[in-house]
């Protein structure tokens, strides 16, 4: 069996066949700029990042159980929360989601280009940023 499986690997190699492989877009960098509680609301505190996607970027679906305030830097980026309708934003331009929405599209709307934009949380002191959904 052992040296069918190498006879059948060297004929497609001959052949210029080659198994498919997944594509895994370009992740996102993500850099804390301030975390700092809120004396007049105990349990809450503020966060904010900058988001910098690579061309072709990806975000996988997520929530962040939190207030999330997106401004955009540089770039073109695409935002869609479930429910709502997906949006082109450009410098300049906001998207808001809530801590009961889930963030179904978060891309880089260019292949070529890089996006960067500034994302303001109010969340509950100490939970993550993003949490997956399936």
């Amino acid at each position: 069996m052992r040296i069918f499986t190498c006879l059948a690997a060297a004929l497609l190699l001959s052949m210029n066949v080659m198994p498919a492989v997944a594509h895994e877009s370009p992740e996102a960098q993500v850099t804390p700029l301030l975390t700092k509680a809120l004396q007049d609301f105990p349990g809450k505190e503020v966060e904010i990042i900058t988001v910098d996607y690579p061309p072709g970027s990806v975000d996988p679906v997520h929530r962040h159980f939190a207030h999330a305030f997106v401004y955009v830097l540089k770039g073109s980026i695409v935002m869609g929360v479930r429910g709502g309708k997906n949006v082109t934003l450009t410098p300049g331009q906001t998207f808001y989601e809530g801590p009961d929405d889930v963030h179904t599209v978060g891309r880089n709307a260019s292949q070529t280009e890089p996006a960067r934009f500034v994302v303001f949380l109010l969340k509950d002191a100490g939970a993550p940023i993003l949490t997956p959904v399936d």
